[in-house]
């Protein structure tokens, strides 16, 4: 992912994600997954991030619900990044993600397309929105 996206590029990718994301979905055996319930006092973000595990692995991560642009384009992404991935990784990614959130120092490297929330702070009021999700999978490791 290049560092220098112009605005009108960052737009595209986050509308591509709430249009159409591909993370979002109930699974076939929900039952399998650990389920984490997030929502927001401010707006109407109410969303179930699910989680299966397998050997350390996030095998599978998805989410469903209702959720606003933000959210449901910064969960979906995030989705994409962990699949497949071990949960230390997992971990490392979140912490990379918040990092920049906050304006902190962080391993660009990690992010891919999640980079497109880089100006979330000069918004304080989207912070909660891009890292609900984050939260979410973030709260499932206990």
């Amino acid at each position: 992912m290049p560092i220098l996206l112009n605005p009108q590029m960052m737009r595209q990718i986050i509308m591509d994600h709430y249009d159409n994301p591909q993370y979002k979905k109930v699974p076939a055996k929900p039952e399998l997954y650990q389920q984490v319930h997030m929502d927001s006092t401010n707006c109407i973000d109410d969303i179930t991030i699910y989680v299966l595990e397998e050997n350390g692995m996030v095998k599978d991560c998805c989410f469903d619900g209702v959720a606003f642009t933000i959210s449901t384009a910064s969960t979906d992404i995030m989705c994409g990044l962990v699949n497949g991935k071990s949960f230390k990784d997992a971990m490392y990614i979140i912490e990379q993600y918040k990092h920049m959130i906050h304006e902190e120092p962080y391993d660009e490297s990690v992010l891919d397309e999640a980079i497109v929330f880089m100006n979330t702070s000069k918004q304080a009021a989207r912070i909660r929105c891009a890292t609900i999700g984050w939260d979410g999978l973030e709260s499932s490791r206990g």
